[in-house]
């Protein structure tokens, strides 16, 4: 299992506790910052990783990406593994997918399929490498494996599993008392706020569109709260935006559990995050999704979000929602379109049957059924919508069954701390 941001951790989570003893958490560094990877295995109730490879995150794309799958080669051509397993569309997931696919180690990709067609963006072309890749790809939706099959991925190797998501989420969100203890600490009321998260390049890294954003929130007639991301910190105070800050309830990011606490009882959230995007149909919340596009169209087509420019069109559209006195009520009413919470269970069945079969490089060897699973059924309906073990990764063995305390080389020169907070340039995510 190789992962490396938290949301990998949050949606692999089920995963990794349905394989039990027979998976080994590989953790590339892509995520280095405490705010964001410090506790979440711990939160999620997981051990902790059996390998940490040096930190990639924090360096150039292109040298974050040689890296990881350098040394996640080391790793594959010592322990010789069965089956990589991958999840959606981070840098970490590419690099474990190349690196596994370069030794002949078959790849099983979670949530697969997903496309915004739209080549500026990292995740785009992630996914895109994964899906060349993939021996199994794990579809969430019928339209990502319409996707799939478009791009002449064999039918028989598209398996339409759902969304970890809906387990992660009901898994993870505390109960009632919990929640307004968690109210209480930020002094808000249920229903009496706005939460916002902002993160990505395509928004942070824009004074203008950073700065409309923030002026926008600012401007709602509810409170905002805002987990401030240590990139979006960063770039705020690099454009000299920190007077829009002032009308917002800016804090510091928060744990998973604390961040779905606040989701439900917020009135309305506004986020650029995929992940929200799949988490509000579970927690039945209305959502802005402040992006040029999405590659998950289901949460707009199925009435739970709206896309949305920086700018005016933000402003407009979240008070139009904050107005629909009856839109909550609707959204309680409709079931999320990312599956029925038993995904993890049917990758794990998937993986396990791939692993026993061993036969490497199945994608291509047609005189080998495809791997099937119980409970798993292909998605072949048209859609309605020996290579030598290379040196010893510094830090560590990267065979060993214990958690390695991994020191980049790159370390000595890394940049100051509030340069250094979180990956600028090397995003996703």
């Amino acid at each position: 299992m190789v992962l490396g941001t938290r949301p990998e951790v949050v949606k692999l989570a089920g995963v990794i506790r349905g394989l039990g003893t027979d998976a080994q958490v590989v953790h590339t560094g892509q995520h280095y910052d405490d705010s964001l990877s410090g506790g979440i295995f711990r939160g999620m109730g997981l051990p902790e990783p059996h390998v940490r490879t040096a930190r990639a995150g924090g360096l150039p794309r292109v040298e974050q990406m040689s890296s990881m799958i350098g040394r996640l080669g080391e790793v594959f051509a010592c322990a010789r593994p069965s089956v990589v397993v991958v999840q959606g569309d981070t840098n970490s997931a590419s690099a474990g997918a190349q690196a596994a696919h370069y030794l002949g180690i078959q790849v099983v990709h979670v949530e697969a399929g997903l496309r915004s067609y739209d080549r500026t963006m990292p995740e785009e072309i992630n996914r895109r490498v994964i899906g060349v890749l993939a021996d199994v790809h794990c579809a969430p939706t019928e339209g990502a494996a319409a996707h799939l099959r478009a791009e002449g991925v064999e039918p028989d190797r598209i398996h339409l599993t759902g969304n970890t998501v809906i387990e992660a989420v009901l898994a993870s969100l505390p109960g009632p008392a919990a929640r307004a203890a968690v109210l209480r600490r930020y002094g808000l009321g249920p229903g009496g706020f706005v939460l916002a998260t902002v993160h990505r390049p395509e928004n942070t890294d824009d004074p203008e569109r950073l700065g409309a954003i923030l002026a926008e929130l600012a401007g709602l007639d509810l409170p905002v709260l805002l987990p401030m991301h240590p990139r979006t910190g960063t770039r705020t105070w690099q454009y000299g935006l920190e007077p829009l800050l002032a009308g917002l309830r800016v804090v510091e990011p928060v744990d998973h559990a604390t961040f779905l606490a606040l989701a439900h009882e917020a009135r309305l959230l506004v986020s650029d995050s995929g992940g929200v995007q799949e988490e509000c149909t579970v927690l039945k919340k209305p959502l802005v999704v402040v992006r040029n596009n999405t590659e998950r169209p289901e949460a707009i087509a199925h009435g739970f979000a709206v896309l949305a420019a920086p700018g005016p069109e933000l402003g407009e559209r979240a008070r139009a929602m904050l107005r629909d006195s009856g839109l909550a009520a609707r959204l309680a009413a409709r079931p999320s379109p990312f599956g029925d919470g038993r995904a993890s269970d049917r990758i794990v069945a998937l993986t396990r049957a791939l692993a026993e079969r061993a036969v490497p490089r199945t994608r291509r060897d047609s005189e080998h059924p495809a791997v099937a699973a119980p409970g798993v059924r292909p998605a072949t309906l048209p859609s309605p919508a020996t290579v030598p073990a290379g040196p010893t990764p510094s830090g560590g063995d990267p065979c060993t069954d214990h958690p390695t305390q991994q020191v980049s080389p790159v370390e000595a020169s890394s940049p100051p701390p509030a340069a250094a907070a979180m990956p600028l340039s090397s995003s996703p995510h």
